[in-house]
């Protein structure tokens, strides 16, 4: 057998048929968007979908039709981003694993293992490890044994390292043995972490080396085992770096190794449902595109068409076009907000205006061999979300500074601007934010881009239009479910209550006929319709004229309005 020239779909087979031979059942992987785990934010390892059997063993029997299962299982790992560009670290990875609920013990899972490894695929093993003791659990002497007993030489005794914490908050852990093979480049490397889960934890993994946590012996012993798939084909392929393998398109420099890293994670958080966006997994997604944008020297089109081809036939992978779209959008504002990061730009500023995430900006500060001030950065987040959160609290009630004359006059002017910015800019735009006083209204909105003069002077002529046609405006309780029926516009995020108030400006009288909410006409029929509590002027014609004084940005993909009546 050659084993350079094993391809890794091959190896891949040759792991589920070895294990399916010997009475496992093949599992699909999971998801990598966990389905029962909130402490988690991405599936990290093979035995998280079957993480409650550990505890529960008796319905693995129910579920399976057996105690023993095999897995090739995607998982994403970001712990190690910065890492990313060197010959090993990856932030998607396959695991392969085999598990077993009580099926079988500690002799069987090292025996699988030890010919696996030697005779399917032909490695030499250069040493292995187990646990030599600590607190409640006993040196693991039995595992020695049947290494020893096998013919493995070199076995060491080792401590924290071999004893596999539990995944998330809380779970089954144990003492574990691994399997060390040499590189192409000499060195032994971790290739297979056989795990013995004997154990519960109550806590974390970082709650139990700190004595945070306790441990709880388990009815019945289970085997979970990992094998790095990329680790393990490039020992099998004999190559130096994981990106010579055939799953990589042979990336040599840190930059080539980041995009494709990146890349195909992004592909494949993509492909599960995973959108890029502000916080938790959407924020992981948008930042691996965004780190891959700014080091390729290309659209990143070519390399995603790349990545669907290496799996074709192991995995279904479809992005729907959310990797593009996020390149697009953050390519139009990459080179600018480099240039202001060289003229010293805020990093708080970088973020709310250019989309630059601070672990970006912190990167680029130390290629620079500078420091961004971390905490200067975390207070100016934390005020700026606190305005946030009183501004959308603000907004419920209008967002009024007060109910005098010119405020509420203002409060009438800015559902028009929004009617407006919808009229002529697009339909799709969405109110984020207002803050209404005597002096001036501000709405922020969501767009992509700039408005243009000539738009701008549009939106003015187009409200001030209105202005002179005196429209009434008219005030409706209805039923919520009647409100969304007619399309009236409600404001992004907001709950609202079971009878609301919508404030109706234009339109003939008729069409407000019904006070109990029977038939209000639809949206066409009237030039604004909106969730509202008021209070607003009775007709248009008491506004004054409409002036635009500022258009601007605040945040990607949200721009700010400020105007008056005079």
């Amino acid at each position: 057998m050659n084993k350079e020239r094993m391809q890794s779909n091959e190896i891949r087979e040759r792991f589920l048929k070895f294990f399916q031979e010997r009475k496992h059942k093949i599992i699909p992987s999971a998801s990598l968007v966990p389905e029962n785990d909130p402490t988690v934010l991405f599936t990290t390892a093979g035995m998280q979908q079957f993480k409650h059997y550990y505890t529960a063993p008796e319905n693995a029997l129910r579920d399976f039709d057996t105690k023993n299962v095999v897995t090739v299982q995607k998982c994403v790992r970001t712990s190690d981003i910065d890492e990313i560009g060197d010959s090993t670290h990856h932030t998607f990875l396959e695991m392969l694993g085999n598990f077993s609920f009580g099926g079988y013990g500690r002799e069987e899972a090292i025996k699988y293992a030890h010919e696996f490894m030697t005779e399917e695929l032909g490695l030499k093993i250069s040493y292995v490890t187990f646990y030599k003791g600590e607190g409640v659990v006993p040196r693991d002497e039995e595992s020695r044994k049947i290494w020893e007993k096998i013919g493995v030489k070199d076995i060491r005794e080792d401590g924290a390292d071999v004893f596999w914490g539990p995944t998330g908050d809380e779970g089954p852990c144990g003492p574990t043995t691994e399997i060390y093979c040499k590189n192409a480049n000499g060195q032994d490397v971790e290739i297979w972490n056989i795990v013995f889960n004997e154990y519960f934890s109550n806590g974390s993994r970082e709650k139990l080396d700190k004595g945070g946590a306790e441990l709880k012996k388990l009815s019945t012993l289970g085997i979970d085992t990992g094998m790095g798939f990329e680790r393990l084909l490039s020992i099998v392929q004999n190559k130096k770096s994981n990106y010579e393998t055939d799953i990589f398109n042979n990336e040599q420099t840190r930059e080539e190794r980041i995009v494709a890293d990146h890349v195909r994670t992004a592909v494949f958080l993509a492909s599960d449902g995973v959108v890029p966006g502000n916080t938790g997994r959407g924020y992981i997604l948008r930042r691996l595109i965004r780190r891959a944008v700014r080091f390729s020297k290309e659209q990143l089109q070519s390399k995603i068409e790349k990545v669907k081809k290496v799996y074709e036939g192991v995995y279904d992978l479809d992005d729907k076009g959310e990797i593009a779209k996020e390149e697009n959008k953050f390519r139009e504002t990459l080179d600018k907000g480099i240039r202001e990061f060289e003229k010293g730009a805020d990093p708080f500023i970088l973020f709310t205006t250019y989309g630059f995430p601070i672990e970006l900006t912190a990167e680029l500060a130390k290629e620079r061999g500078t420091e961004i001030n971390r905490a200067e950065y975390e207070t100016k987040m934390a005020e700026h979300q606190r305005l946030s959160q009183t501004s959308s609290a603000g907004m419920f009630k209008g967002g009024l500074a007060n109910h005098n004359p010119k405020t509420i006059k203002l409060h009438t002017a800015h559902h028009l601007l929004l009617a407006g910015l919808q009229a002529v800019v697009s339909p799709k735009i969405k109110q984020r934010g207002s803050n209404i006083t005597e002096e001036r209204l501000r709405m922020d909105f969501s767009l992509e881009r700039k408005l243009t003069e000539e738009e701008k002077r549009e939106v003015e002529a187009w409200v001030n239009d209105k202005i002179n046609l005196g429209l009434n405006v008219e005030r409706r309780e209805m039923p919520l479910a009647e409100a969304e029926k007619i399309g009236a516009e409600m404001e992004f995020g907001a709950k609202y209550p079971d009878i609301v108030s919508v404030y109706f400006i234009g339109g003939k009288r008729s069409d407000l006929k019904g006070a109990q909410g029977l038939t209000f006409g639809s949206r066409n029929d009237f030039v604004s319709m909106e969730f509202c509590g008021g209070p607003h002027v009775s007709n248009t014609s008491e506004l004054g004229s409409f002036k635009i004084q500022k258009e601007e940005a605040v945040a990607q993909g949200i721009r700010r309005i400020k105007a008056v009546l005079v």
